[in-house]
């Protein structure tokens, strides 16, 4: 993997072609399309229903949703949820995700610090947001929460 050039990166080729969530939320722990997957704990997919109307995205799982298997479980996780409640918005209408599917750090002894994830890794996870979305047909909004995430969905740099 190290040989491939960073804009060869893609997630494709280990995308299905089915668009129902459980057989999407299997397969990215097979997915090597670009070097993310090292030295992550797991691959995180998205959390919610098919029938959800509003779909969520954030930047990448944090250390917290890495060990846990799920995402916005950790401190953003808990400033979302008060901001859904603030708006109203019971969570369980809502289909959760990430625009890039690992979590992407720097060890400093033993602990693991956020780094934002590169445009070219981004890009490279954008197949799995696109058959997200297209898994989510119902959704009437979709929210992006930060840059990076609206990087994943709009497949551009946006200034925020």
């Amino acid at each position: 993997m190290a040989s491939r050039r960073a804009d060869d990166w893609s997630a494709a080729p280990f995308v299905p072609e089915s668009r129902e969530l459980d057989v999407l939320a299997e397969a990215p722990v097979n997915c090597t399309g670009y070097p993310l997957h090292v030295d992550t704990t797991q691959t995180m997919f998205g959390a919610g229903s098919a029938d959800a109307t509003i779909i969520l995205v954030g930047e990448q799982p944090g250390d917290r949703e890495d060990r846990a298997g799920q995402p916005f479980v950790g401190p953003a996780g808990r400033v979302l949820q008060e901001c859904l409640d603030d708006a109203g918005i019971v969570r369980d209408g809502t289909y959760t995700t990430n625009a890039v599917k690992h979590f992407q750090h720097e060890r400093r002894g033993s602990s693991r610090l956020h780094r934002r994830p590169t445009t070219a890794e981004v890009d490279a996870c954008h197949p799995w947001l696109d058959a997200e979305l297209a898994a989510v047909p119902d959704a009437t909004t979709v929210v992006a929460l930060g840059a990076t995430a609206a990087r994943g969905l709009l497949g551009t740099s946006v200034p925020i």
